[in-house]
């Protein structure tokens, strides 16, 4: 098992101003509580960021699309439906 990803840490504020700017949105960021947001007894990591250092070593992963390109992406493709 590999855990694949990105090494690039981004906030959860960050990652929605950045969603925000890349749609021309003006929505408001509203931040939840964590209690408000999962019901009782849910934990969750404070933070994710894979180790890649496996699968690099293994066959040379390295990610090839940065964040932005990946919400551009993902952005484009919802707009065409």
């Amino acid at each position: 098992m590999f855990n694949v990803g990105s090494t690039q840490e981004v906030t959860i504020r960050h990652l929605a101003e950045r969603v925000r700017a890349l749609t021309g949105s003006s929505s408001p960021i509203v931040n939840v509580p964590y209690d408000e947001a999962y019901e009782e007894g849910f934990e969750d990591m404070p933070r994710r960021v894979p180790d890649i250092g496996r699968i690099a070593a293994l066959i040379g992963y390295q990610p090839r699309v940065d964040l932005d390109e990946t919400l551009r992406l993902v952005i484009e493709f919802y707009r065409a439906r």
